[in-house]
């Protein structure tokens, strides 16, 4: 408990601008292996056609944007629902995917390493922020994420519908045009529809960030010395 607390002072201790550029160079990390991705699919598994089911917009794909926009923000509520967002819905999306790995494995070696490595860096980057004291950790904090979900949710939805050929792209995994491929969330879709289903799924991912949000919560309460 010790060491856990040192670690919290030490990143807590640190500038805003120290803070950000570490989240800046996990951004820039994130787009360089994104890079090798989309290109070693296009030439070599996909012969130069683009395959829009992998375009870089899913949950998980946020933080690249997110990390490498944060350093340009200044510090306020809009930057705060950001740091908080990447707590909550991407370290959820992270495990989520660490745990049910099937979406990444199997096409290439190099892709798998690829997918594990991006999913738990997106673990630790929800661990950085809350032991770097920057986001919210309140009701109206959990809130304030919201918005940004949405908009990321109807920015896939256009994406889904936009993309060349129906049905090619599932950004969020919330494609019209057929039903949910994540796990159970098939099912449900067979059983009561696509929408009904998908709204669902983005209800069950507010509820996942929402109960690592009262976690958190409670462990600033209760563990970190000298909260906010």
């Amino acid at each position: 408990m010790i060491m856990i607390m040192n670690v919290l002072y030490h990143f807590r201790a640190l500038p805003d601008r120290t803070y950000d550029r570490i989240l800046f160079f996990c951004g820039l990390f994130l787009l360089l292996t994104e890079s090798y991705k989309q290109c070693f699919l296009y030439f070599f598994i996909d012969q130069s056609h683009y395959d829009w089911w992998y375009f870089p917009f899913q949950l998980c794909s946020l933080p690249m944007y997110l990390c490498l926009l944060l350093p340009f923000l200044k510090r306020g509520t809009c930057k705060t629902a950001l740091y908080t967002f990447l707590q909550d819905f991407n370290l959820l999306g992270g495990v989520a995917a660490l745990i049910v790995s099937e979406g990444f494995r199997g096409i290439h070696w190099s892709l798998t390493l690829h997918g594990y490595v991006w999913h738990l860096l997106l673990v630790l980057i929800g661990l950085f922020v809350f032991a770097g004291g920057r986001s919210d950790l309140s009701r109206k904090g959990y809130l304030g994420t919201l918005p940004v979900f949405f908009t990321s949710c109807a920015i896939a939805l256009f994406i889904n519908i936009l993309a060349p050929g129906h049905g090619q792209a599932d950004m969020f995994y919330i494609s019209p045009y057929y039903p949910s491929t994540q796990p159970v969330f098939h099912e449900i879709a067979l059983a009561i529809g696509i929408l009904p289903a998908n709204l669902l799924y983005l209800f069950t991912i507010c509820l996942g960030a929402a109960l690592l949000h009262l976690l958190f919560s409670v462990l600033e309460k209760h563990y970190v010395p000298d909260n906010r």
